[in-house]
């Protein structure tokens, strides 16, 4: 079996889990209503401007990622299939499978939040629809590309939930303040001439972490 193969084999087998049991998603969506919810009612009679509204989208969706991205590794460990996965595939196909998986959750998830958040905060107007997606996806990504990994490291630690925002925080806190600082732009109506080099910073730190990633997960994997 190709490396590819095994890849998809990953990802299909993570995917129809998550279909079936629903469990990360359920868990997601609740936590982005109730996050959204009591951010209104915070908020009665207020208008947003952009950058607290940029500030809130990021909040939600950096817990939202430690809401349900966490399960990538510790999900195994609870069932006892991570040694089943050891045997039938290789540290290279586990990877990059678990880090599709949670690239396609992550991207679906912050835009069903950003779609429940323009709905109920009504006074969203985003002016640079470009930005704001490009903005979205990349920090998707970068949010996917950094949790895969912590999730590995905790996976067999006794206290997960704790352990793994308090990992990623630091980690995750460059993307996040790019991402606001664009996010912002793209509410204001920027250029892209003018967030460039935020994106293109943005894009440094997906094509730094996943590669580092990448060679910690071979370390951690087969301890």
């Amino acid at each position: 079996m190709t490396t590819l193969k095994q890849i998809k084999g990953v990802f299909s087998k993570d995917l129809k889990s998550e279909i079936r049991t629903r469990y990360s998603i359920s868990a997601i969506l609740l936590f982005i209503l109730v996050t959204i919810t009591m951010v209104v009612f915070a908020l009665i009679g207020e208008k947003l401007n952009e950058s607290i509204t940029a500030g809130l989208l990021w909040i939600i969706m950096f817990f939202a990622a430690m809401t349900g991205l966490d399960k990538t590794f510790v999900s195994e460990e609870e069932r006892g299939t991570s040694l089943i996965l050891k045997l039938s595939t290789t540290s290279t196909a586990v990877f990059f499978g678990k880090l599709l998986y949670n690239v396609v959750l992550a991207l679906v998830l912050n835009f069903v939040a950003i779609f429940i958040f323009s709905i109920i905060v009504n006074s969203t107007e985003i002016k640079s629809i470009g930005i704001f997606a490009a903005t979205m996806f990349v920090g998707s990504i970068g949010l996917a590309s950094a949790t895969t990994i912590i999730s590995a490291i905790i996976a067999r630690a006794n206290t997960k939930g704790a352990m793994f925002p308090i990992l990623s925080f630091p980690i995750l806190l460059p993307l996040i303040m790019l991402g606001i600082d664009n996010t912002r732009q793209s509410l204001e109506g920027t250029t892209w001439v003018e967030v460039s080099s935020n994106l293109q910073m943005m894009f440094a730190y997906c094509g730094a972490v996943i590669p580092i990633s990448f060679i910690l997960f071979d370390i951690v994997w087969k301890e």
